[in-house]
């Protein structure tokens, strides 16, 4: 059975014709570069996180990275964020020629460890931007608390947390901003590159805003140096169709986590995600953590089952920041999941044929290739 990691086509399928026919109508009022529709889904986003304000862009790189220059992170300063995270994480704060500072994550949930927060924080510390990895949603209270002793803004990176919860709240409403990819794959994704800030600080709104259009407040009059980062007529078409089933489609992928839960968690050799207390995770990646983790991979894949590593490799760890002096060991948590991560296909069209499917395979890879001792928690 040939079981994709992802299935845009089966995602797609059943609103093809709502979704052409808001493109269609994007097309005849030709309204292709900002505009109506990406002002409508603006309007729908920040109702669905109920937050006052959504400014649509386009990526969640640039989400971050203006909110960061909203905030004037520049040269010298310093913003704290993890080691396990996308790229762009980093590459934000470094846009901003800022320094990123990294602290470990939690074991158990694999985001920002409170308890490690304080440490890093220097005279230099400008903003702390939490991960909500894999839709799983940091803790946010102490990370909230220490930030308001030390008078820190905090930018919730929620690039893969449409629809998670901490504590009844949205993911992204608890911070100063919350920063939103929409790149195809996510749980809403668009139909090429958009991502989205959402925001109750009205001033913030307004300079997010007037970055994204080149600085202008108004056509041609340049009130600050900004960039090209507006979101696409037809991507917010696209997303506002999209967004009516997210919590539907969220709901299908918490079913499918929990049946991947109820095959594999008496499954030696197996660290399954947990969902934290506080928190509703969306499942975006379904990353279990297995040792021999290469083979696992070959194995699946010669039968025909797609899986990922998110992410091989910690950013401190990157090439791109050697010269930020880490080395090995410099965040043991956040290096050991990385060479242990493996995620599932996971997506709300997923079968329960598909997830018997690889659950199957995957107890019989281990059978092969690991011990029959558990991983040490």
């Amino acid at each position: 059975m040939h079981i994709p990691f992802l299935d845009l086509t089966a995602h797609h399928e059943p609103i093809r014709e709502e979704i052409n026919a808001a493109i269609q109508e994007v097309v005849r009022k030709s309204a292709f570069a900002g505009g109506p529709f990406v002002a409508a889904f603006e309007k729908d986003f920040a109702a669905f996180c109920g937050s006052r304000y959504a400014i649509g862009l386009g990526s969640g790189t640039e989400a971050l990275w203006l909110a960061l220059l909203a905030l004037e992170v520049g040269p010298e300063d310093e913003v704290i964020t993890v080691p396990s995270t996308f790229m762009a994480t980093a590459e934000a704060i470094s846009c901003c020629g800022a320094r990123p500072v990294f602290v470990d994550i939690e074991e158990q949930t694999y985001v920002m460890d409170p308890a490690r927060l304080e440490k890093a924080i220097t005279p230099r510390t400008r903003a702390i931007i939490p991960v909500h990895l894999f839709g799983q949603p940091a803790d946010m209270d102490p990370i909230l608390e220490i930030a308001r002793r030390y008078n820190l803004p905090v930018i919730e990176d929620a690039c893969q947390a449409h629809g998670s919860e901490y504590k009844g709240h949205k993911a992204g409403t608890l911070g100063i901003a919350g920063c939103f990819s929409f790149y195809p794959g996510k749980n809403l994704g668009a139909w090429g590159e958009a991502g989205a800030v959402i925001t109750n600080d009205a001033a913030l709104n307004h300079k997010i805003q007037i970055l994204r259009d080149h600085g202008q407040a108004r056509k041609y009059y340049h009130a600050m140096i900004g960039w090209n980062a507006r979101m696409d007529g037809i991507q917010g078409a696209v997303l506002r169709v999209k967004l009516k089933y997210l919590d539907r489609n969220n709901d299908a992928r918490r079913a499918n986590a929990a049946l991947y839960h109820e095959l594999l968690n008496k499954t030696d050799a197996i660290i399954l995600p947990k969902e934290a207390p506080y928190a509703k995770h969306n499942f975006h990646v379904y990353a279990l953590r297995v040792e021999n983790r290469d083979q696992i991979i070959k194995g699946l894949t010669e039968k025909g089952i797609g899986c990922r590593i998110h992410y091989p490799v910690p950013v401190h760890l990157q090439e791109a920041y050697r010269s930020l002096g880490y080395g090995r060991g410099s965040f043991p948590v956040a290096e050991l999941c990385a060479v242990q991560f493996l995620s599932l296909p996971m997506y709300s069209e997923l079968s329960r044929e598909q997830i018997l499917a690889v659950t199957q395979e995957l107890k019989i890879l281990l059978g092969k290739t690991v011990s029959s001792d558990a991983i040490a928690v």
